[in-house]
């Protein structure tokens, strides 16, 4: 550790460099219980494993108190179904979430700003009591609807999409209530 100059130290000591630490022979194998050997298995509201995941939720904490909701719609629903898709956007980049991703989630779905009616209309309806824990698959319905194309946009060009392509966003919405359908019928 850096001490300031006017500390005396020793003259005997040798100044401390950088040493890398010890080489291992060995390569490292996943063998911990629970690990998963293979591939990651894909399929319908399976997830998107990602690194760190979990700190989506600590940057969903910035946007508490900004959103634009109507009075039907709760701040937790809208959190939990965009922190989701934040953490399935940053798993495909392959990294820990970021408050880009937060950004990407929820303007896409109109809580940064005032959206159309329709799509309030139906977000109302997709974002219903989805942060309860019982409703994990009405969650991953959400996240599954959102096409991977419009995940690897940058949020100026989420921004741009829902201004201009309205209709795109809201078959987005018409296809994550009609996978929460299916899964009721399931």
């Amino acid at each position: 550790m850096a001490a300031p100059d006017y500390v005396p130290a020793p003259v005997e000591d040798l100044a401390r460099v950088y040493q890398s630490p010890p080489w291992r022979p060995e390569s490292w194998m996943a063998d911990r219980p629970a690990e998963i050997t293979g591939r990651q298995p894909l399929g319908p509201r399976l997830g998107d494993p990602g690194p760190d995941q979990g700190y989506a939720l600590r940057l969903a904490r910035q946007v508490r108190g900004r959103l634009v909701l109507t009075s039907a719609e709760s701040e937790d629903d809208a959190i939990a179904g965009s922190v989701a898709i934040a953490m399935r956007r940053s798993a495909m980049f392959g990294r820990a979430p970021s408050i880009h991703d937060i950004t990407v989630a929820l303007t896409l779905w109109g809580f940064l700003s005032e959206a159309p009616a329709d799509l309030v209309a139906l977000r109302t309806q997709v974002f219903a009591a989805v942060a309860s824990t019982h409703h994990y698959m009405e969650r991953r319905a959400i996240v599954d609807a959102v096409p991977e194309d419009v995940l690897r946009l940058d949020p100026a060009s989420v921004a741009a999409l829902v201004r201009n392509e309205p209709s795109r966003v809201i078959a987005m919405a018409t296809a994550a209530l009609a996978g929460q359908a299916h899964d009721e019928h399931s």
